[in-house]
C-alpha cells in the first residue's frame, strides 16, 4: 500500500515559474507550469497507489486530478507544509513535486514494489529522489514522519544532503530514485524539454520560444 502525493500550486501569471521571465512572459511561464503539472499527473496515472492526494495551493485544481483527494497546504515554510502532510498519512507514502515534467512511471516504480531495496532481502524505510540542483524531487517513507522534514531549510544547494542526513540519522534504510533536473530557469527548462521532447511541457516551451523570436 502506498499513498501518492503531488504538491503543486495553481499556475497563475506572476506566481508560477517566475524565474522563467524573461525570456518568457509571466503568462507563458504560468502556462508552462500548467503543462508540467499535466505531464506529472500523466506519469503518475498508471502507478498502483492505494490513495492519491493533491497537496494544492490555489482555487482551481488541474485537469487529470479528478481521482485525487485535494487538500490545501498549511501555512508556513515549505518544510512545515511537507511535514504536515507526512504527519497526516498513516500508510507508506511517496511525495513528489511538479518541477520534473520529464518524470516517467518507471522512475517511480521502485517505491511501489512493496518497498524492496533494489531486490535485496532487506526492505527500505524511505525513498529519496535527488535533484541536480542539490534539492530533491521525491521523498517517501514507510512510516511517514513530519519531524524528519521540519527544520530542513528548503530551496538551498544543500537541501537534499540535509534531508538525506535526517533520514540516515533516524536509522532509516534509504533507497535512491533516479536523479532528475528541476525546472527553475530557462536553461533547465530547455534541458528538460530536450530530455523529454514528447511531453506537453516540451511542445509548449517550443511554441513559446518560436513565438518570442
Amino acid at each position: 500500500m502506498t499513498t501518492l502525493v503531488l504538491i503543486a500550486k495553481e499556475p497563475l501569471p506572476g506566481k508560477a515559474k517566475t524565474r522563467l521571465h524573461p525570456p518568457l512572459t509571466l503568462e507563458q511561464a504560468a502556462s508552462l507550469a500548467a503543462a508540467a503539472i499535466d505531464d506529472t499527473l500523466a506519469a503518475m496515472q498508471s502507478l498502483p497507489a492505494t490513495r492519491r492526494i493533491l497537496l494544492f495551493e490555489g482555487n482551481r485544481p488541474p485537469a487529470r486530478s479528478e481521482d485525487y483527494d485535494v487538500t490545501g497546504q498549511t501555512t508556513g515554510t515549505l518544510d512545515l507544509r511537507l511535514g504536515a502532510i507526512f504527519d497526516e498519512c498513516t500508510e507508506p507514502m511517496l511525495l513528489i513535486g511538479m518541477d520534473t515534467p520529464q518524470l516517467t512511471s518507471d522512475d517511480l516504480a521502485p517505491a511501489f514494489g512493496g518497498w524492496p531495496l533494489n531486490g535485496a532481502d532487506s526492505d527500505v524505510d524511505a525513498w529519496f529522489g535527488p535533484a541536480t540542483d542539490g534539492g530533491f524531487w521525491a521523498l517517501g517513507m514507510r512510516e511517514p514522519r513530519g519531524d524528519l522534514i521540519r527544520g530542513v531549510e528548503m530551496s538551498q544547494d544543500d537541501t537534499g544532503a540535509a534531508q538525506l542526513a535526517r533520514l540516515h540519522e533516524a536509522g532509516l534504510t534509504v533507497g535512491t530514485l533516479p536523479t532528475l533536473t528541476d525546472v527553475d530557469t530557462i536553461d533547465s527548462a530547455r534541458e528538460v524539454a530536450g530530455i523529454a521532447p514528447h511531453t506537453l511541457f516540451a511542445r509548449t516551451l517550443d511554441q513559446f520560444e518560436q513565438a518570442n523570436r
